[in-house]
């Protein structure tokens, strides 16, 4: 694939030049943007831009394709770059285009750009579509105010659970949690994904107890979980300790899903346990998870450290580097950890010695200096 120019910045002056009020229709201005900008390394984004200047038939249908490719492959400079070239040649964006190119300039974190597409949605009155605004409630959700986004949601003909669900994470986001509920119980609809996200919005923001309760409530309405809510869920039960609830979680997702534990529930359960104390509960879990990545040897290794069995850890750690995988900063950190709460001092300074030191370990060094 091709790869823009390092040096490459997406001119704001030259995006507010396309919208502009120059002419009488602001989606027909002729764009600004040098083609200097790109860097061609590929045939497939200088095909694409041919494509555009050079098609005589091409129509919104295509040039939108075109673009939402670029954008679903996170080309996203340069999907907006082509909707330029597609206002260049005439050609009238439809719903589905703003859309895209408004979720873009979300991932490439330009509210700026992004306001702009939004505007001429506003002014060719198509910000009322629900694609089109459930894009915008997301740039403005992550970019801007939750004020903002609440305004796009009111403007949104017909929203719908894309919509909805944007809202409610952004007002719990914003610890707006009456907010979050009271828009939660006004949905014509709720699925899964919504459920999710009050439940893992509730546990991140430290509400653990809600968390376990909307899972509670979510399986009264019979709506089946997903690997997604099992994590959020058990995440939410270890923060508060819940070892009754979490055992119980544990044995719901193993009457649906059997031995074939995801990843991610399965390093849920094994900090889960460690957090409660069960350290050998934990690592029943991780002997049988499949797949195993750095999380589940980090989890496993901090919760060692956390229950004061700084051996394990360290023997743990050891089983880690032969199997081949890399450790992170956080492993590192739970080793360092681990050795300051067995007071091993000189097992700590060894591997300290042995790291790329990073600011966030000197915390743990100077306690090695105290004992």
């Amino acid at each position: 694939m091709f790869r823009l120019n390092p040096n490459y910045r997406f001119s704001r002056a030259a995006a507010a030049t396309i919208f502009n009020n120059e002419a009488h229709n602001p989606l027909f201005i002729v764009p600004k943007v040098a083609n200097t900008h790109f860097c061609f390394s590929s045939t497939s984004f200088a095909d694409a831009c041919k494509l555009f200047d050079e098609m005589s038939d091409l129509d919104v249908v295509s040039a939108t394709s075109i673009i939402g490719t670029f954008s679903k492959q996170h080309l996203h400079k340069e999907a907006i770059y082509l909707f330029t070239r597609m206002l260049f040649n005439n050609i009238r964006p439809t719903e589905f285009t703003f859309g895209t190119v408004i979720h873009s300039s979300t991932l490439l974190k330009d509210l700026n750009i992004g306001k702009q597409f939004h505007g001429c949605t506003i002014k060719s009155s198509q910000n009322s579509n629900v694609f089109v605004g459930s894009a915008s409630l997301d740039l403005y959700s992550k970019l801007s105010t939750i004020e903002e986004a609440r305004k796009v949601f009111e403007d949104t003909h017909q929203p719908n659970v894309v919509s909805y669900t944007t809202l409610i994470s952004g007002y719990i986001k914003n610890k707006r949690f009456e907010d979050a509920l009271w828009l939660f119980e006004e949905m014509p609809e709720r699925n899964v994904v919504t459920w999710n996200a009050m439940i893992s919005g509730f546990s991140q923001t430290g509400y653990n107890e809600e968390a376990v309760n909307i899972f509670i409530e979510m399986l009264r309405e019979r709506v089946m979980p997903n690997e997604s809510t099992f994590s959020g869920v058990i995440i939410a039960a270890a923060n508060i300790g819940a070892i009754g609830k979490g055992r119980s979680l544990h044995g719901y997702v193993f009457k649906c899903l059997g031995d074939k534990l995801n990843v991610f529930i399965g390093n849920a359960l094994i900090s889960f346990y460690a957090k409660c104390g069960n350290m050998e509960d934990s690592l029943l879990v991780f002997d049988k998870l499949r797949g195993r990545n750095v999380v589940s040897w980090n989890a496993l290794v901090c919760g060692y450290a956390q229950n004061g069995r700084g051996i394990e850890a360290i023997e743990l750690f050891e089983q880690m580097i032969v199997s081949g995988l890399k450790p992170n900063v956080v492993t590192i950190l739970g080793i360092l950890w681990a050795c300051s709460h067995a007071g091993l001092v000189t097992e700590g300074y060894s591997y300290f010695n042995k790291v790329l030191v990073f600011g966030k370990h000197y915390s743990v060094a100077v306690r090695f200096t105290r004992m």
